[in-house]
């Protein structure tokens, strides 16, 4: 395995508000590998999506193990202009909760061999938002029935 790429998307419903993740795995052909989404409870869009892709890095990790974090570039495709932005040192970080995710993304990234974090439309992250949004419905089905 060469490369991987992987697609996060993090949500919030009310900002802070309900909040759920969704990432989604595919080979360096685009194929899909594997697909995650998890509720995160209480959070703002900006915390999903870090939150996003934490899970993702620590995933890969716990499903492909450290020596093959060692020899994978990979590529994270976000909608978020903030998140990519802010890993990438153009814009500065100024919410202190974003500031420890930050950190862990980049004690995180020490971990691999190459990360490349790419910005990308919402028209091109359709899969991962659709995981945000169905867990997010989920939680509102379940939650309605009590």
């Amino acid at each position: 395995m060469k490369k991987i790429i992987i697609y996060t998307d993090g949500g919030s419903r009310g900002n802070p508000g309900p909040a759920a993740i969704g990432i989604v795995f595919c080979n360096e052909k685009g194929q899909k590998i594997k697909e995650y989404a998890e509720y995160l409870g209480e959070a703002t869009n900006n915390e999903a999506e870090y939150g996003a892709v934490i899970f993702a890095l620590q995933k890969f990790k716990a499903l492909f193990g450290k020596k093959l974090a060692k020899n994978t570039d990979i590529e994270l495709r976000v909608d978020s202009e903030l998140l990519t932005k802010q890993l990438s040192g153009q814009y500065k970080i100024l919410d202190s909760k974003m500031v420890d995710l930050f950190i862990k993304i980049w004690n995180l990234k020490t971990e691999f061999r190459k990360i490349r974090f790419k910005l990308i439309s919402r028209e091109k992250n359709k899969e991962a938002d659709g995981l945000v949004n169905k867990e997010l419905d989920a939680k509102a089905r379940n939650q309605k029935l009590f």
